[in-house]
């Protein structure tokens, strides 16, 4: 889960830096726009949000921690969060592209910067050490199952993770000829 992480953050860089474009008045091409929205919609979305909805949280549960409230529920709530901004993004990137208005773009990667990064950082230093704790007996069989959740997801879209490390490689280097 970790590791999804990092290649979501790189992603976020690289908006951080077609975010900070926009402001500037440069004109971001759709091949820099779309694989982001890809990458938001999919990856982040239905593959990372898929594996802890339908393989780490029902093992959490499974270890005692309700759903209902608490950290799981805190989760779920910020992962239709996610699925709206995204949703936004897509709308204004769209329109951006046919007519070059930018101000609602640029809130919406904003905002989906702004709510990404927080739901990481409480991820990673919350529910993933208190995850760690509870299923410290089970932790080959909970990756195991992810493992077998991110293949079965990503072969849905007709891609595989290496796609999307590609996607997040080229993006950052196309991000940065724009500059």
């Amino acid at each position: 889960m970790r590791k999804d992480h990092d290649l979501i953050e790189k992603v976020l860089k690289s908006m951080q830096v077609t975010l900070q474009l926009l402001k500037d008045g440069k004109t971001i091409p759709g091949s820099i726009l779309l694989p982001v929205i890809d990458f938001s919609k999919n990856f982040t979305d239905v593959c990372h949000h898929g594996k802890e909805e339908e393989s780490l949280f029902p093992a959490l549960e499974r270890a005692g921690m309700p759903r209902n409230m608490g950290p799981i529920a805190v989760m779920l709530m910020e992962h239709q969060i996610t699925r709206q901004i995204a949703d936004r993004m897509d709308e204004s990137a769209k329109e951006y592209l046919k007519t070059g208005s930018s101000g609602k773009l640029a809130s919406d990667i904003g905002d989906y910067i702004e709510h990404v990064s927080a739901h990481l950082w409480k991820e990673n230093n919350r529910l993933f050490m208190m995850a760690e704790m509870r299923l410290q007996g089970n932790s080959d069989q909970v990756n195991d199952n992810l493992n077998e959740v991110e293949k079965l997801k990503l072969e849905k879209l007709g891609k595989n993770r290496a796609d999307y490390e590609h996607l997040a490689s080229h993006l950052e280097s196309d991000v940065s000829k724009i500059i």
